[in-house]
């Protein structure tokens, strides 16, 4: 499996695998191989068995680690920077690790189940990656090349830089082949659609219209023009017509892979300007696109790569100059380029190039431009340096002072309260080489932002919604009410105590809102606040109580009512069972619906209202139109057929 084959007298590395998969195990063994592979079954014996054996590469299976995942591939990759990793798992587990793919730390995701073709492709790319960077590491400790008249020796650090972004392209390809998640997407829903909210739904003319041009634009390969008349404009069109019919939704998610996968394509051919342009369309359907965000940080790579790629090979055809003005002025013009190479190529020494990296590097980071924009950062001309001249002592310092900056810059966002700014130059002082106790440190801080943050805000939440019911903004308005915030508070985090406080406000405030609705005589807001109450927890038995109280006013609303019987003492002589609610089918609700009618003097029923029911929303409509289907025995009274007000409890149970 090894692309670069050690000679015998070079220690035999082998491949650690940390699961207890027997599948992904039992491929591994399957698969023919030139390196020996070892099984751990647990987290904590994974370090001494890599050191042990010598390991060049480790696949770390997600679901057999106690820790986080993205904590532990940080930890092996600053133990063992020698290391390649690939981790197995699921769609969760590589979004936890999205920032580790992106960055390098995690070479390879491989998805489960696993496929023996897809497992020997990672794992040969992985020793390959392996091969290489050790090829860089030995190379990169030797002395500086001396310019010679004619043709200079090109130096070792940019060899490796060259070389290891050739073979990036050639594992870019592979991992662009095998990346892409097997998920097939219907081209248009059948007329059988099982979605309930389509099958109920009439049929909207207007917004099958749009779906069915959507539908032929992308067809036709229209996928973002001509304007207006494109699947991405029709299926937004369609989906503000209905934001509820998902056809509109996966049109668009099959119009951003396309459009993705095609700038894949173009960045595997070289061409990253038609990959941008293509990543930027997607863009612009979906910002938050993950894979978006992941092909926008490959093109940046490759952009860096293309210029390191320039600079070695004006250096491997002894022209150093040529190659420091590459990178030196990769955004200035082409002219001023070839300006500037010949006044360095007639003027300018070894160390004055390096001090010329130095000085652009010491004024960006008075700038503050440490780690942007892209090629023009203090960090990029301090690792253009580096790649000349990795052993210099200036170098060094200028990387240490760097490193010094981001841990600085990760202190004033975590003062500032910024918890998402301070990752983001916590992971840039990771990758300049910051000691592992300053990171740790400035882990631990942002961790304790993050949930002082967290605690504010659900303080903030919760302040407002006891404001709002205070106020008597129980449900009104919409965005600014106690409900509104019980919401928000429920979303943040169900289980906080100041959730669940709020929730038992809530219940018994709504509960008094349909007590008051009783004494005003208005049964309608009465039920729709016991729903609310219903929703936000409030026990069975008051919500029973006050259906009681519902149903007692009801009946000495009505001077001289007549008594009300049960109707079981009756005989009822025509029956219709009522539906059962497909909604609370589906969802497995049972439950009952207290009835009064009247049954007049020919047997039929009148007067249908409700009484109660439980749960409250769900079977009352079912139950009325059972109920005046029904027919009865007229009750006779002093040898006359009269009215009689009767009472029935109808029962819905899954059968």
């Amino acid at each position: 499996m090894s692309a670069f084959p050690r000679p015998e007298s070079v220690t035999r590395e082998s491949l650690i695998v940390l699961s207890t998969d027997s599948a992904l195990v039992e491929t591994l063994q399957i698969l023919g191989h030139d390196h020996d592979i070892f099984t751990v079954g647990a987290e904590s014996d994974l370090a001494a068995q890599l050191i042990a054996e010598h390991a060049g590469v480790a696949i770390i299976d997600a679901q057999s680690v106690t820790s986080p995942i993205e904590r532990l591939t940080d930890r092996l990759k600053s133990q063992f920077p020698d290391l390649v990793l690939i981790v197995a798992g699921g769609i969760d587990d590589q979004s936890a690790l999205a920032a580790q793919i992106t960055g390098g730390t995690v070479y390879r995701f491989l998805h489960k189940p696993v496929s023996e073709q897809r497992v020997r492709l990672f794992v040969e790319a992985a020793w390959r990656r392996h091969g290489q960077e050790h090829a860089g590491f030995i190379e990169a400790t030797g002395t500086l090349p001396v310019l010679q008249p004619q043709r200079a020796a090109l130096p070792p650090a940019l060899l490796v830089g060259g070389g290891a972004a050739l073979g990036a392209l050639a594992l870019l390809a592979v991992w662009f082949a095998l990346r892409k998640p097997e998920v097939t997407h219907p081209a248009t829903p059948t007329a059988g659609a099982s979605d309930a909210s389509l099958a109920n739904t009439a049929r909207d003319e207007v917004l099958e219209s749009l779906l069915a041009r959507a539908n032929k634009a992308f067809a036709a390969g229209a996928y973002v023009s001509p304007p207006e008349e494109n699947a991405a404009d029709l299926y937004a069109q369609a989906r503000r017509r209905n934001a509820n019919d998902p056809r509109a939704g996966d049109g668009l998610e099959r119009v951003i892979d396309k459009l993705l996968s095609a700038a894949e394509q173009q960045l595997l051919a070289q061409h990253i300007d038609e990959a941008q342009k293509l990543t930027d369309q997607a863009r612009a359907i979906k910002p938050d696109h993950v894979r978006v965000a992941f092909l926008t940080a490959e093109i940046g790579k490759e952009r860096e790569r293309a210029v390191l790629m320039q600079a070695r090979q004006a250096a491997a055809g002894g022209n150093l100059e040529q190659a420091i003005a590459v990178l030196d002025g990769s955004k200035a013009g082409r002219s001023s380029l070839v300006a500037e190479a010949r006044r360095e190529l007639e003027q300018k020494k070894f160390d004055d190039r390096i001090s010329e990296y130095l000085r652009k590097s010491a004024d960006r980071t008075r700038r503050g431009q440490l780690i942007e924009p892209a090629q023009d950062n203090a960090r990029f001309y301090i690792e253009s340096a580096r790649a000349i001249a990795p052993n210099d002592s200036n170098v060094k310092q200028a990387a240490r002072q760097l490193g010094e900056r981001l841990v600085t810059e990760a202190r004033k966002s975590l003062t500032a309260g910024n918890a998402d700014q301070a990752d983001r130059w916590i992971q840039a002082a990771n990758d300049t080489g910051v000691s592992r106790d300053d990171l740790n440190s400035l882990t631990r801080e942002e961790q304790r932002v993050r949930t002082t943050a967290k605690a504010d805000a659900m303080a903030r939440l919760a302040l407002l919604f006891n404001q709002r019911l205070t106020q008597g903004k129980v449900d009104d308005p919409a965005g600014d009410s106690a409900r509104f915030y019980l919401a928000q508070l429920v979303q943040s985090d169900p289980t906080h105590p100041s959730t669940l406080l709020a929730r038992q406000s809530f219940a018994t405030r709504t509960l008094d809102e349909a007590r008051g609705a009783v004494r005003k005589q208005d049964y309608a807001a009465a039920r729709r606040w016991l729903a609310e109450a219903h929703d936000a927890g409030a026990d069975e038995a008051s919500i029973a109580d006050v259906n009681r109280d519902i149903a007692g006013a009801q009946s000495a609303a009505k001077p001289g009512a007549p008594q009300v019987i049960s109707a079981g003492s009756l005989q009822r002589t025509y029956y219709v069972a009522p539906s059962f609610p497909d909604a609370a089918a589906t969802r497995g609700l049972t439950g009952w619906v207290d009835v009064q009618f009247t049954v007049k003097s020919d047997g039929t029923t009148t007067d249908v209202s409700i009484v109660g029911a439980e749960p409250v929303g769900i079977f009352e409509q079912s139950a009325m139109e059972a109920v005046r289907k029904w027919h009865y025995r007229p009750v006779v009274r002093n040898g006359q057929t009269v009215d009689q007000l009767a009472r029935v409890r109808v029962r819905f149970a899954l059968q």
